[in-house]
């Protein structure tokens, strides 16, 4: 069996989300390897969307520009009850301290071409057709077998192995942990394809008795992506998905005459909602989908994920380079298992209402809904409200061991644990490289400058010092510490810098 040289990452698995959390690792300068057991990346769309918040996250790694350009930025939704259609518009909601106000539709497999693309030009092999058969924690590593596709056994250890390998995670099963949750009992019927008569530019949701069926713009391999379930009473037996079956379907529940044809992929499966029991086991952790699968609804399964490894990473190599303390690694599952759970119930509640055959529940997909939702639609901040939830916007780590805040902060603006927002100032540009960033607010002539300079000594390559003058997201003289993931680690009113040091000596101890 063949050995390699120690790394500091494995990543396992080269969806979405490990390509993400290689991209980070890469940033921050760890010595890392991305292995994934299949022997291409998906060709077929699984994720259709990617949310704001994921678009803001990715961009400091230059590859958020090519994603808008590849995906539809502008779709609306059509929601088809009996006889009424309610068109919702697009998201011209006002919502101002984002640079990307929308959803972006775009299939998975440009996802992963993108990043995939990005770290190649950044001379990051991703190891297809090798995959890990071992894991073993001793002492200060992993002790990890990987099997390559010719058959040949290879051994790595990993101070750190992070498990972005899906629901059926090896990581997870080597490492013992749990995975708990249910099955649903529908099973769902998946094709790209095309549809005539079909109007183009729009997501199409139709709620019938039977459920919700869904139309997809995607351009590419099709025009379209359907989902739906299988009509009660087929034996689970039968899991073949021909165009005549899903066309039935439509006749049976759309009103519409559309006319479906020339599928690229079509297949059937079932959905659960499971969560893993913890997101780390010593030298193990889980990310994506091996921590939390559920429902699609709402667009949340890609970018949990790729959220997930963009609070990992960092943290990964700042401790793999000792200039952060092992604590820092606690906080991933402290901080991200509660958005986990917190998906997990939403998507569940959203999917039930969507598919059961409950009396009350169809009444309310096929009656009330029909005269709620042009309603709802009317109050600008109702949809400014259910845009920040569903884009991801609002998730903050306020509880969170890492986050502090310090005396005389601000009644308004963004709090400690919060996402910085963008305005005033374009501030997602200015805190864009690795690192933690300082951002001073108030008049220039208040900071003490040799003070800062003592602060920062020791942590230049990671701490970045801007001076925001009065156009920063506070009234008044304020100081507020960024994390590298675009969360405020610290905030304090004042020019007073000890609590600050003190948070810095923690978390950033002098190297």
């Amino acid at each position: 069996m063949a050995a390699s040289e120690s790394l500091d990452v494995l990543v396992v698995g080269a969806g979405p989300t490990g390509l993400a959390l290689a991209t980070q690792l890469h940033a921050y300068g760890a010595r890392f390897r991305i292995v994934d057991r299949h022997l291409d990346r998906a060709r077929e769309s699984r994720a259709l969307a990617i949310q704001a918040r994921t678009l803001e996250a990715l961009a400091p790694y230059a590859v958020t520009d090519d994603l808008v350009a590849r995906g539809n930025p502008a779709v609306q939704l059509r929601l088809h009850f009996p006889g009424r259609t309610v068109r919702l518009p697009a998201f011209d909601i006002g919502v101002a301290d984002t640079p990307y106000p929308f959803l972006l539709f775009l299939s998975q497999a440009e996802t992963e071409s993108v990043l995939g693309s990005h770290l190649d030009e950044a001379g990051t092999t991703i190891e297809r057709g090798t995959e890990l058969v071992e894991l073993t924690a001793e002492g200060d590593h992993a002790a990890c077998r990987l099997r390559h596709r010719d058959g040949a056994e290879e051994s790595v250890n990993a101070r750190y192995v992070v498990g972005c390998d899906g629901a059926h995670s090896t990581v997870r099963n080597q490492a013992g942990i749990g995975f708990e949750g249910h099955a649903y009992p529908q099973t769902f019927l998946l094709a790209d394809l095309e549809v005539d008569e079909l109007e183009k530019g729009a997501a199409h949701a139709y709620m019938t008795k039977a459920g919700i069926l869904f139309f997809f713009p995607l351009g590419s391999p099709a025009s379209w992506r359907m989902l739906a379930m299988r009509p009660p009473g087929t034996p689970d037996t039968d899991s073949r998905v021909d165009v005549r079956q899903l066309q039935a379907i439509v006749d049976r529940d759309v009103s519409d005459r559309l006319h479906l044809r020339d599928p690229v992929w079509m297949t059937d499966f079932r959905l659960h909602n499971r969560g893993a029991k913890s997101y780390r086991a010593g030298r193990a952790f889980l990310a994506g989908d091996a921590a939390h699968i559920h429902s699609p609804a709402g667009g949340q399964g890609m970018n949990t994920g790729i959220q997930d490894a963009l609070n990992l990473g960092w943290k990964l190599a700042l401790v793999c380079q000792d200039a952060a303390p092992d604590a820092l690694l606690d906080t991933y599952e402290s901080e991200r298992a509660p958005v986990g759970r917190n998906v997990l119930h939403f998507t569940d509640r959203a999917f039930t209402i969507a598919t059961s055959p409950n009396p009350l529940l169809r009444l309310a997909r096929t009656r009330v809904a029909p005269r709620l939702a042009p309603l709802v639609m009317r109050l600008p901040a109702l949809r400014a409200a259910a845009f920040r939830t569903i884009s991801e916007l609002a998730i903050h780590y306020r509880r969170s061991p890492a986050t502090a805040e310090g005396p005389h902060p601000r009644r308004r603006g963004p709090r400690a644990g919060d996402r910085l927002p963008d305005t005033p100032g374009n501030l997602h540009a200015m805190t864009a490289a690795p690192g933690y960033h300082l951002l001073l607010g108030g008049p220039r002539e208040v900071w003490d400058t040799a003070r800062i300079v003592a602060a920062t000594r020791g942590r230049n390559h990671l701490l970045h010092v801007h001076t925001l003058g009065t156009s920063g997201p506070w009234r008044g003289t304020t100081h507020c510490l960024v994390r590298p993931d675009g969360y405020l680690a610290y905030r304090a009113g004042g020019t007073d810098l000890t609590g600050l040091l003190r948070y810095l000596d923690r978390w950033l101890p002098l190297s």
